[in-house]
C-alpha cells in the first residue's frame, strides 16, 4: 500500500552569493520564510525544513497549510524525490505524481495534439496510456481546431487548459499537488475544480500545498501547519486552520 514517511528531515540551501552582513539586516525578524543560517566558511544558508517527521498512510488525503515562505513547496518536492535531504530519513512507496508545474516538458513549437503525447511521456505514462486517454483531453480542454496549432500561437489561459487536462489524466498512487496548477479563465475554473476532486479521490494518497482554505476543506481530511520550515501542529482541518488563523 502507499506511504510517506519521513524522519527527521532537514533540507537547506545556500546563497552563495548573498553578502552576510547585509542579508542579516533584511531578514532579520521576519515572521515568514525559513530560517536563516551560516555555514563554517561563512555563506548564507536558508534551513528550509527542519527536523521534520511525517508520517502518511494510505487513503490519507493531507493539506499543507502556512505563509508563503513555510516550506511547503519545499517539502513536496522531498517528498517527489526532487530535493536530496542533508538529514534525516525519506521514505515513500507507491507511484508518485508530482504537480508543481503543470506546463513542464511541453514543447511551444508543436501542436496541441502532438505534446499531449510529450507531455504525456514526460508524467511516465506509456504511449498506449496516452493514446486511450487522448479524445478525452481533448474534449476536457474544449479547445476545438487550436489543437492541431503549436501552442505558442495559444494564450495563457488555453496553454493552462491544455496543461490541467493533460496533467490530471494520470492514475496517480501519490499526488503531490502545488496549488500553482492553474486553469485559465473562471467558468473553465470551476468545471476544473470538480475534475481535479474526481481526480485527487483515484489517488491512494494526495499531499496538497495551497493558501485556499476553501480548497484544502474540499479535497483534504486532515492538515499539516507550517512556519518557518517546521511543523506546529497537524491533525484535524479545523484545529490547523483555528491555530493558523491565531498566528495569522
Amino acid at each position: 500500500m502507499a506511504s510517506i514517511h519521513l524522519q527527521n528531515v532537514s533540507v537547506s540551501f545556500p546563497v552563495l552569493s548573498a553578502d552576510s552582513r547585509s542579508l542579516k539586516r533584511k531578514i532579520i525578524g521576519a515572521g515568514v520564510g525559513g530560517r536563516i543560517g551560516w555555514d563554517e566558511d561563512n555563506h548564507v544558508l536558508i534551513n528550509a525544513l527542519n527536523n521534520i517527521s511525517i508520517d502518511i498512510e494510505h487513503g490519507e488525503r493531507v493539506g499543507l497549510v502556512g505563509h508563503n515562505g513555510a516550506g511547503k513547496t519545499t517539502l513536496l518536492r522531498v517528498m517527489a524525490g526532487i530535493y536530496e535531504p542533508q538529514q534525516g530519513e525519506v521514505v515513500v512507496k507507491g507511484r508518485v505524481a508530482p504537480l508543481f508545474d503543470v506546463g513542464m516538458g511541453m514543447d511551444p513549437e508543436i501542436s496541441g495534439h502532438d505534446n499531449i503525447m510529450l507531455r504525456g511521456l514526460y508524467l511516465g505514462m506509456s504511449k498506449a496510456e496516452i493514446e486511450s486517454r487522448t479524445d478525452d483531453i481533448v474534449a476536457f480542454t474544449e479547445l476545438g481546431p487550436f489543437m492541431e496549432m503549436p501552442i505558442r500561437t495559444y494564450s495563457a489561459g488555453m496553454q493552462a487548459r491544455l496543461a490541467f487536462a493533460i496533467s490530471t489524466s494520470i492514475q496517480p498512487e501519490i499526488l503531490l499537488l502545488d496549488e500553482g496548477i492553474g486553469a485559465g479563465d473562471a467558468e473553465f475554473l470551476e468545471k476544473s475544480r470538480d475534475h481535479l476532486d474526481a481526480f485527487a479521490k483515484r489517488a491512494r494518497i494526495l499531499v496538497l500545498a495551497s493558501h485556499s482554505e476553501a480548497l484544502i476543506r474540499q479535497l483534504c481530511t486532515k492538515a499539516i501547519l507550517l512556519e518557518r520550515g517546521s511543523v506546529v501542529c497537524g491533525g484535524e482541518i479545523d484545529d490547523v486552520y483555528e491555530r493558523y488563523h491565531r498566528t495569522a
